[in-house]
Formats: structure tokens, sequence, C-alpha cells
């Protein structure tokens, strides 16, 4: 192709050379052909970028402009008018109705169905659904950027001329936060249009009958046989009673979230408590809800939970679990050994042995007398009390402290 458009600018400065039009000198005919040849690629690189129905829309109405335009002509050389003024007055109807053809057929092209054609225009058959709109709070959002910019969206990209005046509005309003977010939107349009694969177009059309925005994106929708790409939960509704095909964002997120299934455990990060007893809320990444119960004791922690159940509302997913007993850290465990190891000191483990021996003499004793006088007995045959309290002081000069008195009385010195 630039082969070819160079040879064709080359042949047009040669024409201008040789021809001198206008009898200009040859330097500014060869110059005067550069011109027309580099305006000529540049209208063609324009109508690339059309769509065949526009093509075909804008090669009739021109067609029927000229037409117009010499049935003027004609009627005009029956009149009485002079020569010159008959020229003026034929030149001007053919430049006027061939210009008003041209635009007109090429803004309604899109109305034109050529599936009536047959086969001849089978490459077009998948262009029916092409076209989207883009509404005001979509814009707002941010995230048809990111999903346009993933190549989710294609065809034609068409933002009314009312949705922009509206976003204007927001972007020029005396509230920072609307404001803030009117600019965002300015800028997300910028984004979009500054991608290569979408054709981004400004429609003008407009509904002075209808006042709302909702209600003209509708109607426009309707002439342009398009998608309405949206996150208003009230127009998608109105749309679909129509009989308008929509594009829900918030739909879009929802379904690329992760399924999970009742019994199925994660791991999660309590933020904070919910709205019944003893409930904590966690988020995933995705920003769905997870309401775990028995978990208000645990928030800023990070715990195993089992899903019990998962909700599905207008609003999105909901997920309800409850705390995994099994998925408890080592080290709070390990913790809770160690205070209970601390309480009770180096004579611990023999204090806690002694506690299901001392609950089991008490039973012996109310039975049998002589087990009490039998333990008496051997208790008599025990170490010496000298060994005893050299063992105390021997813990004392240690260093250490002293150990504590058992919480249950010994049933030997009873």
């Amino acid at each position: 192709m630039l082969t070819m458009r160079i040879v064709f600018v080359a042949i047009c400065v040669a024409a201008g050379f040789h021809f001198r039009p206008f009898t200009v000198s040859k330097e500014f005919g060869a110059a005067i052909g550069f011109l027309f040849g580099l305006s000529v690629i540049l209208f063609e690189l324009r109508l690339r970028r059309a769509s065949l129905r526009r093509l075909i829309g804008a090669a009739t109405g021109s067609i029927l402009g000229i037409l117009g335009a010499y049935l003027t002509s004609l009627i005009l050389t029956h009149t009485t008018m002079p020569e010159s003024t008959r020229s003026f007055c034929s030149l001007a109807a053919f430049l006027v109705m061939a210009y008003i053809g041209l635009v007109l057929g090429a803004n309604k092209g899109d109305m034109l169905n050529l599936q009536a054609f047959g086969g001849v225009f089978g490459s077009e058959r998948g262009t029916k659904h092409a076209v989207k709109l883009l509404d005001t709070s979509v814009i707002i959002d941010g995230r048809v950027a990111d999903i346009a910019e993933a190549q989710f969206l294609d065809g034609t990209i068409i933002i009314p001329q009312f949705v922009l005046h509206e976003l204007q509005l927001v972007a020029d309003s005396a509230d920072p936060l609307k404001r803030q977010r009117g600019r965002r939107g300015l800028e997300v349009l910028q984004r979009i249009q500054k991608m290569p694969y979408l054709d981004v177009q400004i429609a003008e059309d407009d509904f002075a009958q209808v006042p709302e925005v909702d209600l003209k994106l509708i109607e426009l929708a309707k002439r342009y046989d398009a998608k309405i790409v949206t996150n208003d939960f009230n127009l998608n509704k109105v749309a679909q009673l129509q009989g308008i095909e929509i594009l829900n964002v918030n739909q879009l997120a929802n379904a690329l979230k992760p399924v999970v299934l009742p019994g199925e455990t994660m791991r999660v990060f309590i933020l904070r408590e919910g709205k019944e007893y003893n409930q904590g809320v966690a988020y995933l990444d995705d920003g769905t809800m997870v309401v775990v119960d028995g978990a208000r004791k645990l928030i800023n922690k990070t715990i195993d939970i089992t899903v019990t159940s998962v909700h599905q509302t207008t609003a999105g997913k909901m997920i309800f679990g409850r705390c995994d007993e099994r998925g408890e850290p080592q080290s709070s465990r390990s913790s809770s050994s160690s205070s209970s190891s601390a309480l009770g000191g180096p004579g611990s483990s023999h204090a806690h042995s002694n506690i299901p021996a001392a609950a089991t003499a008490q039973q012996h004793s109310a039975h049998a007398p002589q087990a009490a006088a039998a333990a008496s007995s051997q208790s008599a045959h025990a170490e010496p009390p000298s060994a005893v309290r050299a063992l105390e002081s021997a813990s004392t000069t240690g260093g250490g402290e002293r150990p504590p008195r058992p919480l249950y009385p010994d049933p030997s010195r009873s």
C-alpha cells in the first residue's frame, strides 16, 4: 500500500508539472499535483476506518444528490435567466446537494440491513451487534476502560452527545466529589479513544421530546440496533423490558468471582464485627463479603473458616462460614501450654499429677478408713522434714522463686 501511494503521488506531481493547471508555472503545477495526491491519500485513510454500511450510505446519498442537482439544472435551462447566472446556480445546486447527500447518507448508513441482500455482503453478518453505547454511570465507574483494554469490547463504541453534556455538568459541579468523578470519566474516555482496535464515535443524535438521559439512550439504541454498556440497575431493567440488549459491568464482575461451595475451607482476615451476635466480617480480594460465626473475638486476625452457605443477591455474592477449629495456629496452642506451665512453676507437673490422685484418695478415705490409716503409716516412713527443708532452701538460694502451694491439699497430710 505504501508503494502504491508513492506511485500515485508521483503521477499527480508529473501531471501537474506537465499540464500546468490554472495556467501557472510548471513548478506551481507540480506543487498543486502533490497537494492533490496528498489530500486524496488522507481521504482514503479516513475512509478505511468507516464501515461498509457508512460507505454504501454515503455513495447512495451522493448519487441521489447529484441526480437531484442534474434535474435542477435541466429546469434552469428552460428559464430566461442569463447564462452566467444559470451556470452559477447549476454549480451551486450540484455542490450543495452532493454534499448533503454524502453527509446524510454516511450518518444514516448504519441503519441499513445488509442481510436483506443475501450473501452479497456476507462479511457484514457479524457486525449486527458490533455497535455499543456507553452510559454515563459506566464511564464514571472507569472499569469499562480495563475491559476494553483486555479486548472484551470490540466493534464501534458510540458516545452520545447528551451523555458527554451530562458528564461535563458533573465535572463542573460545585461538589468536589462529583467534580472528581466527572474528571475521571473524561480521562476514561480519552483512554478509550487511544485504543487502536476500537472505533470511537460521537453521536450527534438527540431526542428533544425525551427529557431523561436513560430514555434517550434506549431510543438511540433502537435507532442503531446497538447494545448499552452500563452498571445502572434501573436502566438495565427498563431496557430489557423494551427488548434492548444490555452489557452490565456489575454482572460481569460477579461472573468472574471464584465459585465457592459449602464445606470448603478458606483463609480470611477478620476486619470488623458483624451485625448479629458473635459474628465477624471479612472480605475477599474481589470484594466479596464473608460473614463468619463465632469470630467476633478474632478481629484483626487471619483464621481458617469452613463455608456453610453461599447466597447470591442483586448486590453481589455473600459467603457465610464458621471458624475452623482444626485450622487453629500452633502458636496459640504452644502459648497456652507455656502459660499453663508458667503458672505451675517447676513443680507444676507434680501438682497436676497429684490432683487426680487427691480426688481418688478422698473417695477411698470416705469408703475405707483402713486405706487412710495405711496412707498415714506410709507417710511416717517418708523422707524426713529436714530433706524437704533442704530442697526448698536450695531452690530459693539458687535464684529461682519458691514454688506456689498446690491448689488442692495433700491427702497424706490430712
